[in-house]
């Protein structure tokens, strides 16, 4: 499964955030963005996600101009839900009136109840989180929480995984631990992956690293 990207004009009203940019991510691969705030790299993210209608720049509305495409399906017109593309932010955003197994089964596709709810119980085992299941996501570190949140989008069978500074806020013994465990994951799940940060320790591989400038 491979995302390809083309960005031909990505801009406000009066300020071209990004231009000419091609990606192309095969599965289990994990491409980086980088550059400064305001180059318009979660603005890249927004608009392979189907979400750039949500997005503005100040107080401007941002045009995006190219093509979004995912094993060869164009996906450029599509509304997000139909577009097979998981996101992952900074904040897990954990649903607060569920237990953390409902929060994981929220995400499991439709289906005999028995089956959804072993794919979640694999899931928590595999996150080291086993016996969690009923607990208050609350109650959870921010380590575990943040290894909820990826397990949940990974239950939902991305095609794609879109990932915004997941680690940022993070302590750094934690991050180190989260991050090593979200690129396995992908690795293993031959996911392709496009991952945002300010920080080069965030970057899964040095040679596969897009670095944007600042709008024009």
């Amino acid at each position: 499964m491979t995302l390809a990207v083309h960005i031909r004009h990505l801009a406000t009203r009066d300020h071209t955030l990004v231009q000419d940019l091609h990606i192309e991510v095969a599965p289990g691969r994990i491409l980086t963005l980088m550059g400064p705030s305001g180059s318009g790299k979660s603005s890249v993210l927004a608009a392979i996600a189907g979400t750039l209608h949500g997005v503005a720049e100040g107080s401007e509305t941002l045009r995006f101009e190219g093509s979004v495409r995912l094993d060869g399906r164009d996906l450029t017109t599509l509304p997000t839900a139909q577009r097979g593309i998981g996101l992952l932010f900074q904040d897990d955003l954990l649903f607060a009136h569920m237990t953390v197994a409902e929060n994981l089964l929220f995400a499991v596709p439709a289906g005999p109840r028995r089956e959804r709810l072993a794919e979640v119980e694999s899931a928590l085992i595999e996150a080291g989180l086993a016996g969690f299941g009923e607990r208050d996501p609350a109650t959870l570190s921010g380590g575990q929480r943040a290894r909820v949140a990826l397990m949940r989008a990974l239950l939902a069978r991305p095609r794609a995984l879109l990932l915004d500074e997941p680690f940022s806020k993070l302590d750094t013994a934690l991050r180190d631990q989260f991050r090593a465990f979200v690129f396995d994951h992908l690795r293993d799940s031959k996911v392709p992956a496009v991952l945002v940060t300010h920080d080069a320790a965030d970057v899964a591989d040095p040679s596969f690293v897009v670095e944007l400038s600042r709008a024009r």
